[in-house]
């Protein structure tokens, strides 16, 4: 079995920082460099997982093919790496707490007081090395969320002392990011944020091996020999992180800077093969010279919060690379759409995207965002509430079911063409007890999204509770909307097509999941290739 290295990244003066960021990108070089690596996050709030929070508090809920909901950092170490992560990338208090709680409960502590040292550090650290215990990785790269300070965090960073101690400096590595601020007014970059930092981060334990500082501009020699003096680090293990253009950008930014070199040294391991980035900066470069613009409509109901959809706005960025295309995403509230502003706030766009979401606020506006696309022969695409909002606005506009509806706005509809899934009847807790993870799909022949997929049988990640009304499906399915995926072993709808329209498709399903830098999701691609050929009529 091989013998795992670690490397923790923390976090230090404010956040985001992009802790998330330079840990897929220290990845990413390492991968390069033909080591196996995989992340994980260590989120120190008391929720079980980000499944219950509003996505204005914490953005968008990642979800896994073994159906965890995770931090949407999980999102980037994908995109980055371009392998799947699990259950075991993504740690909170809350599940680290629970785990004490039900073994108190069974007696596993004999009788012990049970304590914040030992006990819950000893399950952070179980929670850390359960994936270098696989035998799978070189090196597990493992990110504190929060900051240096936060009394949250203080059992990690406690729970990483220890492990420092334990595993020997050739075997786990220290990096903290933080922040060297420039103050206009003096004209200077100031370093005492950062020596503060450090030291609080010395009072527990844990001496940085590595620091990486965030910046808008360059670092001086004199200002890394101050740097290295008074935080205990050596000077070529002073990182610069310059603001880069995209996050895209910022594996070639630590390349520059040898960061991967250091980490590596540091824990004597061989520094051959250097990071050929290629395939990546094939990518960055169809990513920064765009042949073509389009105007692509994102309806949303968390549109002030970007990250809120974040991995739909990286996979348009993926899809965008691919096609050769800058796609331009309008944000647009769903709240604010009526049928009398639709033509006006939707002018001009060559695709139109309707978003995931819960609840019914914004509902109408998402149904009115639909029906303008199918009436103007705009390239569609629904994503899970989405792909209802399709079904809903075609029931009650093409088949007359005026009162068509999902039982989630209106448990009383006469026609409820979205309805509870029946094994959600009985489901009382919230949290984590959605339809989650990856199910399969079998493809219809002849349907455009077999054209696209380019095989019979997908398999895509979910998280939803509703569901297509089987008992509409011929009604539905004979007035021109064609039910063109479906699960093989329940028969439950996950793609609907329309007939006689240039690229109308809703999926049950999330998509924006499984795309990456170097595998961009294929229906993302083919429907902006349909924006770009509407864009150009």
């Amino acid at each position: 079995m091989k013998k795992t290295k670690y490397v923790f990244v923390t976090g230090g003066v404010t956040s985001s920082l992009g802790k998330g960021i330079i840990a897929a990108s220290l990845a990413k070089l390492l991968q390069k460099r033909g080591y196996s690596v995989t992340i994980q996050k260590l989120d120190p709030y008391i929720n079980i997982d980000p499944g219950t929070l509003n996505p204005y508090e914490h953005g968008e809920c990642f979800v896994t093919d073994d159906g965890a909901e995770t931090d949407l950092d999980l999102g980037h170490y994908e995109r980055f790496l371009n392998i799947p992560t699990s259950q075991a990338n993504n740690v909170t208090t809350g599940r680290i707490y629970q785990s004490v709680i039900n073994k108190e409960r069974k007696g596993e502590f004999l009788g012990k007081t049970v304590q914040i040292i030992p006990h819950i550090t000893d399950e952070i650290k179980h929670r850390i090395q359960l994936l270098g215990k696989t035998g799978d990785y070189d090196i597990v790269i493992t990110e504190i969320g929060g900051t240096i300070g936060d009394i949250e965090s203080l059992p990690y960073v406690e729970a990483v002392r220890q492990l420092l101690w334990e595993f020997g400096h050739e075997n786990a590595v220290s990096i903290h990011l933080t922040l060297i601020p420039y103050l206009a007014a003096a004209g200077e970059l100031k370093t005492k944020p950062t020596q503060h930092s450090v030291k609080m981060l010395m009072q527990s334990g844990v001496s940085p091996d590595i620091l990486v500082c965030r910046t808008e501009h360059k670092l001086n020699d004199g200002i890394k020999r101050k740097l290295a003096l008074f935080c205990n680090v050596q000077e070529d293990a002073i990182i610069e992180s310059l603001d880069a253009e995209t996050i895209y950008d910022v594996p070639n930014l630590m390349l520059e800077e040898k960061l991967d070199e250091v980490v590596l040294k540091k824990m004597k391991l061989p520094v051959d093969n250097k990071p050929k980035l290629k395939d990546w900066n094939a990518f960055l470069n169809k990513h920064k010279n765009p042949k073509n613009t389009i105007e692509v409509g994102l309806i949303g109901k968390y549109v002030e919060l970007h990250d809120a959809y974040k991995s739909i706005a990286e996979s348009f960025i993926h899809a965008g690379a691919t096609n050769e295309v800058k796609v331009n995403i309008n944000w647009i509230h769903s709240d604010e759409l009526t049928p009398e502003n639709v033509p006006s706030k939707l002018k001009g766009l060559d695709g139109i995207l309707v978003a995931p979401g819960f609840g019914d606020r914004g509902i109408e506006g998402k149904i009115d965002a639909v029906k303008y696309a199918r009436e103007k022969k705009i390239p569609f695409f629904g994503i899970c509430l989405g792909m209802q909002m399709a079904v809903i606005e075609f029931s009650r506009n093409i088949l007359g079911l005026k009162d068509a509806f999902s039982t989630e706005m209106n448990p009383n509809t006469p026609h409820p063409v979205i309805n509870l899934m029946e094994e959600q009847n009985s489901v009382v807790d919230k949290g984590g007890t959605m339809r989650l993870g990856a199910w399969k799909c079998k493809l219809a022949d002849d349907s455009k999204v077999k054209s696209i997929y380019k095989k019979e049988i997908i398999e895509e990640r979910h998280r939803h509770r509703y569901e297509f009304n089987n008992t509409y499906l011929e009604q539905i399915e004979n007035a021109g909307m064609i039910a063109t995926g479906k699960n093989p072993d329940t028969n439950l709808v996950e793609i609907i097509e329309l007939k006689y329209h240039p690229w109308f498709v809703g999926v049950q399903y999330h998509p924006e999941y499984k795309s990456t830098v170097l595998n961009p999701h294929p229906l993302f691609v083919d429907f902006v290739k349909a924006a770009l050929e509407h864009s150009l009529k």
